[in-house]
């Protein structure tokens, strides 16, 4: 399982960071889409729609639903501030979950209608985030590529370290394989490169220490994302949301972090102004 993972992920991480860095933002976006749209046809599985006709139409309709907010953020490029605050809305919700499923009682919804609905909660405001990290992007701060090397390294951290010294389980009734040395790992890492980038920026004192709790904030929401995933996949009796990617699953295994993590960077990165509303 490990060589398959490093195998796919050498294969996949170069392709990633060559689009990032070459590719004009619309072509990206676009590519990003599919990823999402496939995304998509796997939650509609983990909403409960077995038929396979009903879980293209979910994913058909959150392309066209993605070209629409593609739309809106070129005319009205306030529109990402409205998708975030739908975002934070939603993890705040996600997090009480989570909380309370560990604590015992389910609050998940059953209905695949409903299910089917917090998808669009899911995916849109995350890849919105990053087409505007994106766009937003030049040569000295090339924030979309710093947030998944932050993303992949706060998670190989706690993978590694959690299989080393993991003994505390984090969330044992939401994903039991989760420990909190791998989540101290996680942060540690997130810390070391948070202040490594801000000195090597240039950043302000001021700066460098709200830049360094962001990316903390964001490595947490990171780990409420793959705990969300995990809850759902329990709730429907799953392990991973597909096998697409050999060794990894699903592609929502491999964004689940980064649909919730991207939001928040965001945000973060627009309070502190280090990019524009």
């Amino acid at each position: 399982m490990l060589k398959q993972r490093l195998l796919t992920a050498f294969i996949l991480i170069p392709l990633v960071i060559w689009g990032i860095l070459q590719l004009p933002s619309p072509i990206l976006a676009g590519m990003m889409g599919i990823f999402v749209i496939v995304g998509a046809w796997e939650w509609a599985g983990l909403a409960g729609w077995q038929n396979k006709f009903i879980r293209y139409v979910y994913a058909t309709i959150v392309g066209l639903t993605l070209l629409l907010v593609y739309r809106l953020l070129l005319i009205y490029p306030q529109t990402i501030t409205f998708l975030l605050g739908l975002a934070v809305g939603w993890w705040l919700i996600a997090l009480y979950w989570v909380l309370r499923y560990q604590q015992g009682i389910n609050l998940l919804p059953i209905t695949p209608w409903v299910k089917s609905l917090l998808g669009f909660f899911i995916l849109l405001p995350g890849w919105g985030a990053l087409v505007t990290l994106h766009i937003q992007q030049s040569a000295n701060q090339p924030w979309l590529l710093w947030l998944l090397i932050l993303i992949w390294a706060a998670d190989s951290a706690a993978y590694f370290t959690g299989k080393r010294w993991g003994k505390t389980k984090l969330a044992d009734k939401v994903s039991p394989g989760k420990t909190g040395e791998g989540v101290a790992g996680a942060l540690l890492i997130s810390l070391v490169m948070a202040v490594s980038y801000a000195i090597f920026t240039t950043m302000t004192l001021s700066t460098l220490v709200m830049f360094t709790v962001l990316c903390i904030l964001t490595v947490i929401a990171s780990i409420l994302g793959d705990l969300l995933e995990s809850l759902f996949k329990r709730q429907m009796g799953l392990k991973d949301s597909s096998q697409i990617l050999p060794g990894h699953g699903g592609i929502l295994d491999r964004i689940d972090s980064i649909t919730s993590a991207a939001p928040i960077f965001v945000i973060g990165l627009m309070g502190i102004g280090l990019i524009g509303m």
